[in-house]
């Protein structure tokens, strides 16, 4: 079994809310199995990090939970979020406005060398 998941989010946007909600499940679930958790932020999932973004956004018609619980859920789990640097300016997010669960920035080049090592699993959304 691998030791850590890496999930990228890029291709989900605020456009598509009931795409939001699996990938910070599944890092919840991840986490509670004790691997290591690291998300990745690019492109316009960068969005999400803007504090107030995520609290109107719900994955479902019907869900009750916003989608920013579900990123709670999974950074208390201990799934680490990171956005991509360049990602930063085009989603006007910066060090007031982001939510308190960003970890920090991380390049390409990181996110590459996670993806690449044993015992690491990739998921893209």
């Amino acid at each position: 079994m691998a030791d850590k998941l890496v999930i990228m989010l890029l291709n989900v946007n605020p456009e598509r809310p009931g795409t939001l909600g699996a990938p910070f499940f599944q890092a919840t679930v991840a986490a509670a199995m004790d691997m290591d958790v690291d998300i990745y932020f690019a492109g316009p999932s960068a969005r999400f990090l803007v504090k107030g973004v995520a609290d109107k956004l719900f994955p479902g018609s019907g869900q009750e939970k916003s989608l920013y619980s579900f990123m709670q859920d999974a950074h208390e789990a201990g799934a680490k979020f990171y956005v991509c640097a360049g990602a930063m300016d085009e989603n006007e997010l910066n060090d007031e406005n982001a939510i308190p669960e960003l970890d920090g920035p991380r390049g390409g080049a990181a996110f590459i060398s996670d993806a690449a090592e044993d015992d690491v699993l990739t998921l893209t959304y």
